[in-house]
């Protein structure tokens, strides 16, 4: 790819990031254009510059802390029309390993989140460009809908998302898709951290939960403690029937915990990995 892909990619890119924000929702705290203030800093003293605030941040540094953080990991300059924007804006999205994943499972390539002459073979060889960037949308899309933010930013990130697939597409036509619009929700970053995953569960580790943890313990010491007076009638026969009865709902619960537990996991592992896929045809409503 050329220079003029990059700046063309990057102008896209900060329409759908924006200008400065610092929603209480987003983790990444203060953000200008994309940039939050702890990359802002890292950026000026890697340069030995004084620290600033990030709504200070001028073009030329927006501009080259996208191609050195994002553009150059995903080695945009190396891969096809329409296919470098797509990763690009996903590296931004969601970090540049995560995005890569996205293409390598698309690829039917190892995801190692790292692109090298087997996933630009496969990119060579690859049919249908359009088809790809459909399958890659689809995929980050499956993430984003699994993240603990989706609620919040869930319809920003479907506009955006629609706005680069159909972009995306165009590109790789040799044609020019949409504008891109910008809305706030659609700029919060979705991040790996974000995950949806099971609740640590009350009373020890899932595998515990499952078993019964630590309540099922106590329900069975007060068992083995009342069980030479049962049998003569009396409150003494009734709790100990409750503790029993107590003992199978509480082993029935941790067994239902632990086999959602065990699926929930199961998805977010596929989420990670790029593995799952998410239907798309939604996008062509997302506001």
């Amino acid at each position: 790819m050329t220079a003029s892909s990059y700046d063309g990619a990057l102008k896209r890119v900060l329409v759908h990031e924006g200008g400065y924000a610092n929603h209480p929702a987003d983790p990444g705290g203060a953000t200008n254009r994309g940039v939050t203030q702890r990359v802002y800093d890292g950026w000026r003293t890697r340069k030995g510059q004084p620290a600033r605030s990030v709504r200070e941040i001028t073009p030329a540094e927006v501009a080259a802390i996208y191609d050195m953080q994002y553009w150059d990991k995903v080695r945009g300059d190396d891969l096809p029309a329409g296919i470098d924007y797509v990763v690009f804006d996903g590296g931004v999205h969601s970090g540049p390993v995560q995005s890569v994943k996205w293409l390598q499972r698309a690829l039917g390539v190892a995801a190692d989140g790292s692109i090298g002459a087997a996933t630009l073979g496969a990119l060579e060889a690859h049919p249908d460009h359009d088809a790809l960037i459909a399958d890659i949308i689809a995929r980050r899309l499956a993430m984003l809908r699994g993240l603990k933010t989706w609620s919040t930013f869930g319809k920003g990130w479907s506009s955006r998302l629609k706005d680069v697939l159909a972009h995306g597409q165009a590109l790789a036509r040799g044609s020019v898709g949409p504008k891109p619009t910008y809305t706030a929700a659609g700029a919060a970053p979705a991040r790996i951290a974000d995950i949806a995953t099971p609740p640590a569960p009350i009373g020890g580790s899932a595998g515990a939960v499952a078993g019964g943890g630590g309540v099922a313990v106590v329900i069975d010491q007060a068992k083995d403690t009342l069980q030479p007076m049962v049998g003569g009638g009396g409150v003494v026969d009734t709790i100990f029937a409750g503790l029993v009865a107590t003992g199978i709902v509480v082993a029935v619960g941790g067994v239902a915990y632990g086999i959602w537990a065990s699926r929930r996991n199961k998805a977010a592992s596929a989420i990670l990995s790029g593995d799952a896929v998410a239907d798309i045809s939604g996008l062509a409503e997302a506001a």
